[in-house]
């Protein structure tokens, strides 16, 4: 339908104005979806990926028992909670394909809502309910609470302390505030379920991290074990975690996206949700109460993530820090101008194929080599709109795990590594902090001051940024690494960046 029709007959979303919409809805009887799934953390990723595959297995008929309902915690939730509730928990998902083309759809696959800290008598009767079978998080990394040096639980953190202090006096039979976190919610109805012989439900991270189950499975087991060796024994023996690798590009929704889908579709949303068309999810499968039959609709179901994670690991997101600090030290702003020019295009494809392909494991399903031409289309969507800032943002938390591995196995097995050792100098003129114009560069890490002092000694100690173990490990020490580094440090800081990658694609730097 033509723009000004749709904004002339622009409707607030709801359930009663559906079968009004010209853009695809619920195919399913919403009022027959229960509740299977208690969702922590919705924002957009989630909407966009956990509950678009439920919503696509509720039109094939399937999963009504599933439906999700989410779970606040931070005052911030508020907001989310509001939004939805005006809407019938329903709202807008629109892809933005490489061209232009816009696919709406609105999702019905979310039910419920529930601000824990207001609605603590509500928040427990789901997480204790036997229809609730899984619980599922998307919480960020930092919401795991672990300590960055040492990893371990962070027994200090005052809201964690409060959640203890109040379990223990409710143990004493003494008056005691609801729990206030998310360990304090899940533990809290895990114990109530124990003690009523009600099966546990699976703790399902659907977070961007590596082993997110693991990390889910340390985490919360570790808070239980400081309200109650004896129940943290009983999770760690019953409760399942399963770890998933989950991909799908999804940015913050903006105001100009509220716009958009009210002039295009017709549809007042109030939170509506803006992604790539490319989505992927490799899921362990782990369940100890059932699961949706996600299979059915592209899941990847399988015994073992970790090749998935390495594939993931080692080509998108290591091509991410490819493709970021020579970007940026060219002059280019976003990820999609750096992938719509075929010199770095050819050198992300020369680093994904010669030097990271060689360190990943069989991968069943998948295509390797249309995976890495995918993930340069996938880059190279102007609509997505991926800024190199943020790429480049916390390179210490990034190398380390996404590319000095596939360097350190390449130098195990005596492969390649000058795409891999050109990237790590590009970070080292990055962090040097302006740009190839004199521009300054607003350098975000949480080792932002360890780095840049690393990089300002390039003069007089060219290894000076690479000297640290806890980035690279020994890599110092071996000349097959530091002789290309230096070759394209120096490039970097006497020729720039684009004549720097040239070599290094051709093989001539020197």
């Amino acid at each position: 339908m033509s723009s000004d029709h749709a904004a002339g007959q622009a409707r607030p979303l709801n359930h009663s104005v559906l079968d009004a919409l010209e853009i695809p809805v619920p195919g399913y009887d919403r009022s027959k979806v229960t509740v299977g799934i208690v969702h922590f953390g919705v924002g957009g990723f989630h909407r966009a990926h956990q509950a678009m595959y439920l919503d696509q297995l509720m039109n094939q008929g399937e999963a009504l028992d599933w439906g999700i309902a989410g779970m606040g915690v931070l005052p911030g939730d508020a907001a989310m909670q509001r939004a939805l509730e005006e809407q019938d928990h329903l709202y807008t998902l629109v892809l933005k394909h490489p061209d232009g083309t816009l696919e709406p759809r609105v999702i019905g696959s979310i039910v419920d809502y529930v601000l824990a800290p207001a609605q603590p008598e509500r928040a427990m009767q789901l997480l204790t309910a036997p229809s609730t079978r899984i619980v599922s998080l998307t919480i960020t990394e930092g919401g795991y609470n672990f300590n960055q040096a040492t990893g371990r639980f962070d027994d200090t953190n005052p809201a964690v302390v409060h959640d203890l202090e109040q379990a223990q006096a409710a143990d004493k039979e003494l008056s005691a505030e609801p729990p206030a976190t998310v360990f304090g919610l899940v533990v809290e109805a895990l114990a109530q379920r124990k003690a009523a012989g009600t099966e546990p439900f699976t703790v399902m991270s659907c977070d961007n991290i590596q082993g997110n189950g693991d990390m889910a499975r340390e985490q919360f087991t570790a808070y239980a074990r400081l309200r109650d060796p004896e129940l943290a024994q009983w999770i760690q023996d019953t409760v399942p975690f399963p770890n998933s690798m989950v991909d799908r590009i999804t940015p913050v929704t903006t105001d100009a996206d509220r716009e958009l889908v009210t002039r295009e579709f017709g549809v007042v949303d109030t939170w509506p949700v803006v992604c790539e068309p490319f989505t992927q999810w490799a899921l362990e499968d782990s369940f100890v109460s059932g699961r949706p039959p996600f299979e059915a609709v592209g899941v990847q179901v399988v015994p073992d993530v970790v090749p998935y994670e390495l594939m993931k690991l080692r080509l998108l997101n290591a091509s991410h820090q490819a493709l970021c600090y020579p970007g940026y030290l060219a002059g280019y702003r976003y990820a999609h101008e750096v992938c719509q020019d075929p010199l770095f295009v050819e050198y992300l494809l020369a680093y994904m194929d010669r030097e990271a392909t060689p360190t990943l494991q069989p991968l069943e399903g998948v295509n390797v080599h249309a995976y890495k031409r995918q993930l340069i289309e996938r880059f190279a969507n102007p609509h997505v709109r991926d800024t190199l800032a943020r790429l480049c943002a916390e390179s210490s938390d990034r190398i380390p795990k996404w590319l000095v591995p596939v360097i350190q196995e390449n130098l195990a097995a005596g492969g390649e590594l000058t795409l891999s050792a050109t990237i790590v100098a590009s970070w080292a003129r990055y962090a040097e902090g302006t740009d190839e114009n004199g521009q300054p560069i607003d350098v975000v890490d949480q080792r932002k001051d360890r780095v840049m002092i690393a990089a300002a000694q390039h003069e007089d100690d060219e290894l000076a940024f690479i000297r640290d173990p806890e980035l690279f490990g020994d890599l110092v020490a071996h000349p097959e690494f530091t002789t290309p580094y230096l070759a394209a440090l120096r490039s970097f800081r006497s020729h720039g960046a684009r004549a720097t990658i040239e070599a290094a694609v051709r093989g001539t730097l020197a």
